[in-house]
């Protein structure tokens, strides 16, 4: 069995450091690009077997140690009736952008199989394809402060004017909103969990925009939450928990609970696993600059090694990028990335 991934989850010695990509479910592959060339991703996610389909690309290309399920952070949002378009360059643009008491209370529960029963069916299809190689499955969900900072701006934003605004004068609003949104995240990642997912990862792709005080105040409880309910259902199901731009945080996002805390490539990865708490405490997965990955293989190769040396060959790392590929890159570097990390010995 190709127990890797889980092992090192649960911080125990491996044959070699598992590795998979976070957004290795399309981008750069050619046979993703021609899928997608005829339909959009909210399109795809609803076709379970083509979403199957497209999960499974990067698991058969590059020989990955684990799948990640295809789908977008919004899909929750989605699934109880929030206008949104996926837009092309632009990303998630909600319709009617959350402002007040009425919007919070608008957003209604999830029932997962009225809801989102194309999830549920996808993760089975895939539960049956990958048991031939004994891969495992990785679902996930955008965290709270990602998901309230696109229904307030409407739209992807480089300020979060009107984020920061609801925090500072509407702090009972804000905790409306984000409670709420804790509770459609736990219910969404315990359907995933009932129909097969094996490992949880959590996105907070924009929670690096706070200051540790706001995000003790205004996102650690909310997030402490969905961690110490999704544990207490699945005991030892890995739960994973990243950020972006996290290198203030990353003590405090460690105390709001994870198995494995993602690292960016902001921090040096020994650094960031130190201050998380070390291997005796946390496994960490990353953290490879993506944007290394366009530069000539010498320079990847070398990255790699670094992030490998600083791991340090220790129980609990799962080599990783520390973000998702980016859709230029070349998918034989992806390939001789792969093979890299698994030649190397711990």
């Amino acid at each position: 069995m190709n127990d890797r991934f889980f092992r090192a989850c649960h911080r125990e010695p491996v044959d070699r450091a598992p590795v998979w990509f976070m957004r290795q479910a399309g981008r750069a592959l050619p046979e993703y690009r021609a899928i997608k060339a005829q339909y959009s991703l909210l399109d795809i996610t609803r076709q379970p077997e083509l979403c199957a389909q497209v999960t499974l690309q990067p698991v058969r290309r590059l020989g990955v140690d684990a799948a990640i399920l295809y789908a977008d952070i919004m899909t929750p949002l989605v699934a109880i009736g929030v206008d949104l378009d996926i837009v092309e360059g632009v990303g998630p643009v909600i319709a009617h952008p959350v402002r007040a008491a009425s919007d919070v209370a608008a957003l209604r529960p999830l029932a997962p199989d009225a809801d989102m029963p194309h999830v549920q069916e996808t993760i089975r299809i895939l539960r049956r394809e990958l048991a031939a190689t004994d891969t495992p499955l990785i679902g996930f969900a955008g965290a709270p402060f990602t998901l309230a900072s696109y229904l307030i701006e409407g739209r992807p934003s480089k300020t979060f004017t009107q984020t920061r605004a609801m925090m500072r004068d509407a702090p009972d609003l804000w905790h409306a909103l984000m409670e709420r949104l804790a509770t459609l995240v736990i219910g969404y990642a315990q359907a995933q969990i009932d129909a097969g997912i094996q490992a949880f990862q959590l996105f907070d792709s924009w929670i690096g925009h706070v200051s540790p005080q706001e995000y003790t105040t205004h996102v650690q409880p909310h997030v402490a939450r969905i961690f110490r309910t999704l544990a207490a259902y699945t005991p030892r199901m890995p739960l994973i928990h990243f950020g972006t731009g996290t290198q203030h945080l990353l003590e405090l996002m460690a105390a709001a609970g994870g198995d494995v805390i993602g690292l960016d490539w902001h921090v040096p990865l020994d650094d960031g696993w130190r201050r998380v708490g070390g291997p005796e405490r946390v496994a960490v997965q990353g953290n490879l600059n993506p944007a290394l990955l366009l530069e000539p293989w010498e320079a990847v190769q070398a990255g790699a090694a670094d992030v490998l040396r600083r791991a340090g060959g220790q129980p609990g790392h799962i080599f990783n990028l520390g973000h998702g590929i980016l859709p230029t890159t070349p998918v034989e570097t992806l390939e001789r990335l792969v093979a890299f990390v698994h030649e190397h010995e711990p």
